[in-house]
């Protein structure tokens, strides 16, 4: 399962949605998991589940791709899902059990919440799939620029999400490693119930806190090496600029927002 988790991988390209600003992306996936609330009826979750298809197209990544990663996600969907349709009352009953009761009101609520947690998750991938690690670091840092004002730690925040997405995929690789190692030692994750599941995750903690703290501390006298003293009198090697197109999908996300509240009930 752990191959299959794709948030916080990097898949280079020279798509459209590649080439644009870091800062635009990353504002963009923002305002898009604030406007998907304004959606309550099924136009406007078609009108969005067109809109985040058409952004996938125009990364050139395959939509196969992006289902494989979200497939180890759907059990805390379908669990959200599940609660929402069995304690929403209101409208027809078609099943009831005790205090639990599948609903017209429910089942609508269950089929909405489902499409909102599939768009966000895949534009937040989107997001993270298209963007390096340091680019979007780079880009946090810039929009929470005028916290400094009152002094917030813009920078040690930035260089913080750069080094968890960075080492995500390297945690997740590692995990896969430990769990082969303990198969091929008679290990098996899928047998039992869950708390003999939950017992045989136990041999992984222990060599996977040891190794993130390895890297840990490796990572810091590499940077201690390199004189890192903080963000105080440093440039950037990486310059960020706005175009055209970066412009353009500001209009696009607000014709979205206003598409969507016309389409409002």
């Amino acid at each position: 399962m752990m191959n299959k988790l794709i948030f916080g991988r990097y898949i280079p390209g020279d798509s459209f949605i590649h080439k644009l600003d870091p800062r635009a992306k990353l504002v963009g996936s923002f305002y898009f998991i604030g406007i998907i609330f304004l959606a309550n009826n099924w136009q406007s979750y078609l009108f969005l589940a067109a809109f985040t298809l058409g952004a996938i197209a125009l990364s050139n990544i395959s939509l196969a791709f992006f289902w494989k990663g979200v497939r180890p996600l759907l059990w805390l969907i379908v669990f959200t899902v599940a609660l929402q349709m069995f304690f929403t009352s209101g409208g027809t009953i078609y099943w009831q059990w005790g205090v639990l009761r599948l609903t017209e009101f429910g089942v609508r609520n269950g089929l909405f919440i489902f499409c909102r947690f599939v768009l966000i998750i895949f534009m937040s991938t989107l997001l993270t799939l298209s963007t390096p690690p340091l680019e979007l670091s780079d880009a946090l840092e810039y929009i929470l620029r005028p916290l400094k004002v009152i002094k917030f730690p813009v920078h040690e925040i930035s260089l913080m999400l750069s080094i968890a997405l960075r080492f995500v995929p390297t945690l997740m690789d590692e995990t896969e490693k430990i769990m082969n190692a303990q198969r091929a030692r008679g290990v098996d994750f899928g047998e039992g119930n869950l708390i003999q599941k939950m017992q045989a995750i136990v041999p992984l903690l222990i060599p996977l806190f040891v190794s993130s703290f390895n890297r840990a501390e490796d990572l810091a006298t590499a940077m201690e090496a390199r004189g890192y003293q903080g963000g105080e009198g440093r440039t950037k090697y990486r310059i960020l600029h706005w175009h055209l197109r970066d412009t353009l999908v500001v209009v696009a996300f607000i014709f979205v927002t206003a598409l969507l509240i016309i389409l409002r009930n």
